[in-house]
């Protein structure tokens, strides 16, 4: 069985010769230039033989050319720390203008993902990290200052989250030219502990809706990503996308109550940090069983919540993709 074939009959809760396995990680530094994080992410998914292979960019490849500056201080997730913010004062949301995907950082990440997919031919489901426009607003204005332009001017906020949505649509335009299989959605807003869910319903999910909806129809595989503690899971379950994947280990609903709310596949079963980088090759086989067992092994990805820490042990990875074949 090959890994469309895997997803595609996991995605519907067919039965399958094994249960697919997929992990992803930032490549910090590679991730400044196409070459270098194309060559990281095939290298990574030729040692590791994925079920799919994510493309993750620095969180900032959407907004750079805004003004928004980052850089690379040594965290573990790989990601990277804000140091300028183009979004000083609400009104600045209302002059943005929409970016033109075939210059800047937005090419760049195009031409990393037209040089993996390259690489690794059609036998590998390529996915492209696309970050909802609320958490690019998040990094445009930081965290804090989001929260509060959204409680006090949210009109002016919201002519900024549609710039960013048009952005997004243009950016399909242009990769729906390449061989992907479809966009890893990450959504971080959509959290009791950072918004209500009237606030959520306003701000994030018409944007959310209104980019998966456009997904091009030959992009068979979408994951909805859902990060952070205390997701509004029922808020967001009925969105288009064919998997949804969040933090099942360290926040509910686990992976079991989870997978009844969705009709696609749920993904996940593994703590990042616990079960992945804290834990051993055997701990890490058993988390993977007990995981399988709660699914039933039907309309289940196993995976982590999130991207696995750049420094966890290359035994630990290993172990996680032996596990599915020894189930």
């Amino acid at each position: 069985m090959d890994k469309r074939e895997r997803l595609e009959k996991t995605i519907a809760g067919e039965p399958t010769d094994r249960v697919p396995v997929a992990l992803w990680r930032h490549f910090p530094g590679d991730d400044q230039r196409s070459a270098d994080l194309a060559r990281s992410v095939v290298d990574f998914q030729k040692a590791y033989d994925w079920d799919f292979c994510k493309i993750t960019p620095a969180s900032s490849y959407a907004i750079s050319d805004y003004g928004t500056q980052d850089v690379w201080e040594g965290n573990p997730e790989g990601t990277r720390r804000y140091t300028r913010h183009s979004i000083q004062r609400t009104l600045d949301w209302t002059s943005l203008r929409p970016l033109d995907p075939s210059k800047g950082s937005l090419a760049r990440a195009l031409e990393a993902t037209r040089m993996i997919t390259d690489e690794l031919g059609d036998s590998v489901p390529v996915l492209m990290t696309i970050f909802n426009p609320l958490s690019q607003a998040k990094n445009m204005a930081g965290g804090e200052a989001l929260i509060r332009h959204l409680r006090t001017e949210p009109e002016r906020l919201r002519s900024g989250l549609n710039t960013l949505t048009e952005n997004v649509l243009r950016f399909f335009d242009a990769l729906r030219k390449l061989p992907v299989a479809g966009i890893f959605y990450a959504i971080q807003h959509a959290s009791y502990s950072k918004l209500s869910e009237a606030e959520y319903a306003s701000f994030g999910l018409p944007f959310d809706r209104k980019i998966l909806e456009a997904v091009p129809s030959h992009w068979w595989f979408n994951i909805v990503h859902l990060h952070g503690e205390a997701p509004m899971f029922k808020l967001v379950a009925d969105l288009p996308a064919q998997a949804v994947n969040w933090h099942d280990r360290e926040t509910e609903p686990d992976i079991a109550e989870g997978k009844s709310l969705l009709r696609g596949a749920a993904c996940g079963g593994l703590s990042r940090w616990e079960d992945v980088h804290q834990g051993t090759p055997t701990t890490i086989r058993d988390a993977a069983r007990a995981a399988m067992q709660k699914t039933n092994n039907r309309r289940f990805i196993l995976s982590t919540g999130c991207v696995v820490m750049i420094t966890t042990p290359l035994s630990s990875l290993r172990a996680v993709r032996e596990a599915v074949e020894l189930s």
